[in-house]
């Protein structure tokens, strides 16, 4: 019985370090970036997913709102 839960045990920590590994791999993966470089990155992302290429700026302009 108490080999039962040393193999649980070693389990449980053998996940837990896994899980570690993995979360550290994936924070590796992404560059850090300026303040500058992040704001260009997602100007162009928002100008991509714009049916027109304008962002929201010109859609609220033309409905007479104001964004924010």
């Amino acid at each position: 019985m108490r080999a039962r839960w040393k193999l649980l045990g070693l389990a449980g920590v053998a996940g837990v370090a896994a899980t570690g590994a993995v979360i550290a791999r994936r924070r590796r993966e992404h560059g850090e970036y300026t303040p500058e470089e992040l704001r260009e990155k997602l100007h162009r992302r928002l100008a991509d997913a714009s049916p027109n290429g304008d962002g929201p700026a010109a859609a609220s302009a033309s409905s007479g709102t104001t964004a924010g």
